[in-house]
């Protein structure tokens, strides 16, 4: 264990952790872990998916208690029964997960079980729709704070917990991937929420598998690897591939797939394709898009939050109203899905952006959710086999690169990016002919990026059609054939490989 370096210009320790444990059946999430944390800093804690990242930090704000060691704040010994004690101890955490009460208001979910009360006791509205307002104003979101937390799309409901997170005024902020789900332009507004607290003297811990955006902000960093503290470093004195051979333990490989893909036939075709919005003024989510996606090709889809990209790929899988306008061929045959399970017989799947409420089933295990929609081939007799369950999830499992106990672990103990995983498996069992990924990498680590990316160019080298919507555009850049921009519902550029720029596209999303 490499001890952190001395106090170099911050104002004394923040956080000390010492000999931080945790246990979860089947698995040790943290062994032996210290770190200090210097007043003021912006800490980055790095690691894969189920390298303890998560955990411990749930331990620093009292979602969990460790099962050894000792942890001190501002000097005092520190032991969180919950996170009412953390925040009292003056520590929030903005989660990875969303915990959004849906049918709440945005201003009620940031001040659910602290609620402003007037002079006779009953909840003052105005006073914590006024505040919710302000803090918004500073993440620069127009989402209005009377609006339904559940009628939000992703983007927008982790700027509302990171609006909760601030509502509490901490001097230290834990931010468990916190742009996992936003657009760069969102990304960016948040950076500058982020200098604006630090120049505040907030203490903020940070959890990101972006290397960019890691070394853009961090003066320090930590590594763990398997739930070991592997070292602490200056930003100044590492660089990002170094910080990834920590990780990972190994070399990543740089990603080029830039040797051609035989292209086959059309497999899909989208014609003049609009989705009315008639409570927006603007009247659409998606307005005349036309695309084609052929096998063997990757068509990437880049937007701005709100551009329809997740809205273009549940129309064509059947999940959206009714009442859309256009055509969508499933090789030559016009279809008009009304439900994903008439797409999926057609050969189509879809890996959605939001795995916790539209892709986990918490309380089924690791095999029963991948299984899910192949349990015909699971079952004998009538009857699910535990064998037969187990000889169909080992390949996606170990294709996918899932890191469980086994395959009946449970779902809800694996980190967000396995979790992830367990759901592009279970889609790889339907042997799909067209695969519709949105954002299907958000909050999954760069060498679980690595073995994904060629996980689907391996899919189509061999006849499969890919589109892929991606928040990050490097990853479109890295992965697509063709890649097409929408703006505001509108498709207003198409580049190939050889033309699309970073520069380009973004020109195009922002009209």
């Amino acid at each position: 264990m490499t001890t952190p370096p001395t106090d170099h210009g911050f104002g004394g320790t923040a956080i000390m952790m010492r000999g931080i444990t945790k246990r979860f059946p089947g698995v040790v999430a943290l062994d032996d872990v210290s770190l200090d944390v210097r007043r003021g800093e912006l800490h980055a804690i790095c690691g894969e998916n189920g390298a303890g990242k998560s955990t411990l930090m749930k331990i620093l704000s009292g979602v969990y208690r460790p099962d050894a060691g000792t942890l001190m704040i501002h000097g005092l010994s520190a032991r969180f029964t919950g996170t009412r004690d953390a925040e009292r101890a003056g520590v929030a955490i903005i989660h990875q997960e969303l915990n959004l009460v849906e049918d709440l208001s945005v201003a009620a979910n940031v001040f659910l079980g602290r609620e402003r009360r007037g002079g006779l006791g009953f909840i003052d509205d105005a006073t914590m729709e006024d505040e919710t307002a302000r803090i918004l104003r500073m993440l620069e979101c127009g989402v209005s704070p009377r609006a339904r937390a559940g009628g939000l799309r992703v983007g927008d409901q982790q700027l509302v917990e990171i609006a909760k997170a601030l509502s509490l005024d901490a001097s230290i902020l834990v931010m468990d991937e916190p742009t996992s789900a936003l657009t760069e332009a969102e990304s960016a507004r948040l950076e500058r929420t982020i200098q604006r607290l630090r120049e505040r003297g907030t203490t903020i811990l940070y959890i990101s598998h972006k290397m960019d955006e890691v070394f853009r902000l961090a003066d320090r960093m930590t590594v763990l690897r398997d739930g070991r503290h592997v070292r602490t470093v200056d930003r100044a004195a590492t660089t990002p591939r170094e910080i990834t051979g920590w990780m990972v333990g190994r070399e990543i490989a740089g990603h080029s797939f830039h040797e051609p893909r035989p292209r086959g036939d059309k497999l899909l075709e989208v014609e003049r394709l609009t989705l009315p919005w008639p409570e927006h003024p603007r009247g659409y989510r998606l307005s005349d898009v036309s695309l084609d996606l052929r096998a063997g090709e990757i068509v990437g889809v880049a937007g701005l939050m709100g551009a329809g990209r997740t809205e273009l790929l549940e129309t064509i899988f059947g999940v959206s109203p009714p009442g859309w306008k256009g055509e969508i061929r499933i090789d030559g045959r016009p279809e008009r899905f009304a439900h994903p399970s008439e797409a999926c017989a057609a050969g189509i799947a879809m890996v959605t952006e939001d795995r916790k409420r539209l892709g986990l089933f918490p309380d089924l295990d690791v095999a029963g959710n991948v299984s899910l929609c192949s349990l015909a081939e699971a079952a004998r007799g009538g009857l699910l086999s535990r064998a037969r369950e187990e000889a169909l999830v080992a390949g996606p499992i170990r294709d996918t690169g899932v890191k469980t106990p086994g395959p009946h672990a449970a779902i809800t103990g694996l980190s967000g990016g396995n979790q992830q995983k367990c759901i592009i498996g279970r889609w790889l069992l339907t042997e799909p002919r067209i695969l519709l990924l949105d954002d299907p990498t958000r909050g999954i680590d760069v060498g679980a990026k690595a073995e994904l990316y060629a996980l689907i160019d391996r899919l189509c080298r061999r006849g499969m059609g890919v589109l892929l919507t991606s928040s990050e555009l490097p990853e479109l850049l890295t992965l697509s054939d063709r890649i097409l921009v929408l703006a505001e519902g509108r498709l207003t550029a198409e580049f190939s490989r050889a033309e699309a720029t970073e520069h380009k596209i973004l020109e195009a999303a922002t009209g």
